[in-house]
């Protein structure tokens, strides 16, 4: 059944207004009627069952059958960071991430990245990242849309550490070195709400100065696993494992 993100939150009416781009999603796309059923996602998480009872020019207007019980999200808010990567990869990490339950994606310029966007450039990706990253919400039925950030200076994503209950930093020289606690003791330690910073390099890695900056600000190194994985491919290991950790184990 299709699901819609709605901008507002809920309030208990016996009619609810979709317009804008859903709208023309509902009527042009998907060419739904009277008594077709969906899902309205509210901004503050609420999840309606609902029914078109009427299409009209601008608006369609859908009752509320019944509220979705199942809490879809993950316990913790996992925010994941990467170093700029080419190409679409980032297009790739922020919709294959949301269908595994990031809360929150920022890119950043990190040393060894390639990639350079300039201001205008950054809205664009912003506005093209959100809009996947509001597909991928849909179709994998989340209950929240996960934000998305491109930052201009490495430095704005440091500022940030303090935010985080947990901040670890997956680092190559980690892995290759062994190491393979950090990341299971981090995860078996959180509790519900609490919130976890992963940060990933762009193609390269980071440099020594960039782990040390980041060690000096509470960041934590950590391995994930015993091979070298690709700039795409690490967050979505990281994501995989905090799901299999706190919604199959816990």
């Amino acid at each position: 059944m299709q699901r819609y993100f709605i901008n507002e939150t809920y309030e208990n009416h016996s009619e609810f207004s979709v317009t804008g781009e859903n709208y023309h999603h509902i009527v042009r796309v998907m060419r739904m009627k009277p008594e077709d059923q969906l899902f309205l996602v509210f901004d503050d998480s609420v999840v309606i069952q609902g029914e078109i009872v009427a299409v009209n020019e601008q608006e369609v207007l859908v009752r509320e059958l019944s509220k979705e019980e199942t809490d879809k999200e993950l316990p913790v808010n996992v925010t994941i960071a990467c170093g700029l990567p080419k190409g679409d990869k980032l297009e790739w990490i922020v919709q294959k991430g949301t269908e595994l339950g990031a809360h929150r994606f920022i890119g950043f310029p990190a040393k060894n990245s390639i990639v350079k966007w300039d201001h205008k450039k950054r809205g664009n990706k912003v506005k093209r990242l959100g809009k996947i990253a509001q597909e991928a919400a849909e179709q994998s039925h989340r209950q929240l849309m996960p934000d998305v950030l491109l930052l201009e200076k490495e430095q704005e994503l440091i500022a940030l550490f303090s935010q985080y209950d947990k901040v670890l930093i997956a680092y190559e020289e980690s892995a290759k070195q062994g190491e393979q606690r950090v990341l299971a003791e981090t995860l078996s330690q959180l509790k519900q709400g609490d919130s976890l910073l992963f940060v990933f390099g762009p193609e390269g890695g980071f440099s020594p100065d960039e782990i040390d900056i980041f060690y000096e600000n509470g960041g934590i190194s950590c391995g994930l696993g015993p091979r070298i994985l690709r700039a795409e491919t690490a967050p979505l290991y990281a994501l995989s494992a905090v799901s299999y950790q706190l919604d199959m184990l816990l």
